[in-house]
């Protein structure tokens, strides 16, 4: 929503327990009401940038603020990919304007993210069990750390991921211009490729992947495991080293895992941050 409104401030509290347990949402869903069809995915089209929610431009690049902290909107959605975790908005907000002054509607598949020009359509995977979707992104948010994307009620819940309120996902850009070089943005490590042509994207078959943390790849085995003896020394003992030879040089990559839930990748981050290692990458097997 608009940094002006109400729904900045209820962000704060509510985006605050979700990086506490992760279950914030439980209660955010339609009630005992009657669930509505739940649509297709959206549709990708060239749309004009909003005038709205795309921040002012006072020299450093379009910038908007929230909560005093400064965010600088892409000048492309081209190349843009990344991991992390989502959260879902519900019924708290349904109704109210979104941040380029469209009616939030939790039966729609729109999201909010911080940094991506608005509108921009984007494929999104739960990581957990290949779902994947396409929302539309016409909101900002979500305004807490470790968070990367915002998905609308019927966008979680094709993605099955209502109940525990946050899933790992990966979040990639379906863009109509000509690629800008690497963009990144969010507050988690981002790793990019050339967009998709614009297209529907269908959902896979359902499976379970195990999920891994990776902390580091280096080309002498040497380096590997002092990074493995960093993270062993400061208690982190499911890591590992994974020999990598699909490429033409054995690459030596630390990993960290499984990873079971959410809850649990927030607090690895945050022992990571502890020892100075600030880029950890979701990796699926």
């Amino acid at each position: 929503m608009r940094p002006d409104t109400s729904r900045l401030i209820l962000l704060s509290l509510v985006f605050t327990l979700a990086s506490c347990g992760g279950n914030k949402t439980r209660d955010d869903g339609p009630g005992s009401g009657r669930i509505p069809d739940l649509p297709g995915n959206a549709i990708p089209r060239d749309e004009p940038r909003s005038k709205y929610g795309n921040g002012r431009d006072l020299g450093n690049g379009p910038q908007y603020e929230v909560f005093n902290t400064t965010y600088t909107v892409m000048p492309s959605s081209a190349g843009y990919q990344e991991r992390g975790v989502a959260s879902w908005y519900g019924k708290k907000f349904h109704g109210n304007l979104t941040s380029n002054r469209e009616v939030y509607d939790m039966y729609e598949m729109t999201a909010a993210h911080k940094t991506l020009p608005l509108p921009t359509y984007v494929r999104v995977t739960n990581l957990r069990n290949n779902q994947s979707i396409v929302v539309r992104v016409n909101d900002r948010g979500p305004f807490v750390n470790n968070r990367i994307i915002d998905l609308s009620y019927a966008a979680a819940l094709k993605l099955d991921m209502v109940r525990d309120g946050t899933s790992l996902v990966e979040v990639t850009a379906i863009n109509f211009d000509k690629p800008a070089g690497t963009q990144q943005g969010g507050d988690r490590p981002t790793s990019s490729r050339q967009p998709p042509k614009p297209s529907i994207v269908s959902t896979p078959a359902v499976s379970t992947n195990r999920i891994y943390v990776q902390v580091g790849a280096f080309g002498e085995r040497e380096n590997a495991a002092r990074r493995l003896a960093k993270l062993s020394q400061s208690g982190i003992t499911d890591a590992f080293i994974h020999e990598d030879v699909s490429t033409n040089t054995t690459l030596y990559r630390v990993r960290i895992g499984p990873v079971a839930d959410v809850v649990q990748y927030d607090l690895l981050v945050e022992e990571l941050e502890a020892i100075g290692i600030n880029d950890p990458y979701l990796i699926t097997e």
